[in-house]
């Protein structure tokens, strides 16, 4: 079987899991809506809320997805399936791509839901000309969050006490797309009068981080799971 569809596999079944458990839905989603909502309160001014809109987002984004990847390796750990994988002699690097996948997938939904939050709660405006480069951002930054949190997810599913080890590893990570991402959507969103233009060269360094850790995340993914479970 090639490592693509053992991908796909992987991928599917964590999304069958999700359908059924409904936790993006039921949990996530009102959580990063709680969270939205808190952050409206204690920017009590409509001026300061648009402006700041683009980097509540991704922080939202980033606590939400922390969820998110606790979930998904906890089954994982509880039943055995991740060294059921193991044993049967599954393609780490398709365990990898396949989760990092299915990851993605969920973090592109709280990502439109949060997007059209913003321009409820805080008044932000999507400009005509900035849909492509706010598309194309949203791509590459959660393709680069997806590897990163799979990655120390899978790094931390067999310790002690990791609901709060992988909060530790992945926020410093994953700073650079935080910065990089709420840029490119001030640009697309013209906030502060912000140029289009100054948007995309931060799309440069969404997609280099994305490259780096999707290739050197999948060739470190199996001896990280070895050693951490």
């Amino acid at each position: 079987m090639s490592r693509w569809r053992i991908a796909r596999l992987v991928a599917g079944k964590d999304l069958r899991i999700e359908r059924r458990s409904r936790v993006l839905t039921n949990q996530v989603l009102p959580f990063a809506g709680v969270t939205m909502v808190m952050f409206a309160f204690a920017l009590d001014a409509s001026n300061v809320l648009e402006r700041v809109a683009p980097g509540l987002i991704w922080l939202a984004t980033l606590f939400s997805m922390l969820v998110l990847v606790q979930r998904s390796f906890a089954i994982e750990s509880d039943d055995g399936a991740l060294d059921a994988l193991r044993v049967a002699g599954v393609d780490p690097v398709a365990i990898y791509w396949g989760k990092s996948i299915a990851l993605a997938v969920q973090l592109a939904a709280l990502e439109i839901v949060l997007l059209i939050a913003a321009v409820l709660l805080y008044g932000a405006e999507v400009p005509l000309g900035g849909i492509v480069l706010l598309a194309t951002t949203l791509v590459t930054a959660t393709c680069g969050l997806a590897c990163v949190g799979t990655l120390y997810g899978g790094l931390t599913a067999g310790f002690t006490g990791r609901e709060t080890l992988l909060p530790l590893l992945v926020l410093p990570v994953v700073a650079p797309v935080l910065i990089g991402a709420t840029r490119a959507v001030e640009s697309a969103l013209g906030t502060d009068g912000v140029a289009l233009s100054e948007g995309w060269p931060w799309i440069g360094l969404l997609a280099v981080f994305a490259v780096a850790f999707g290739a050197g995340g999948a060739l470190a993914f199996g001896p990280l799971i070895e050693e951490a479970t």
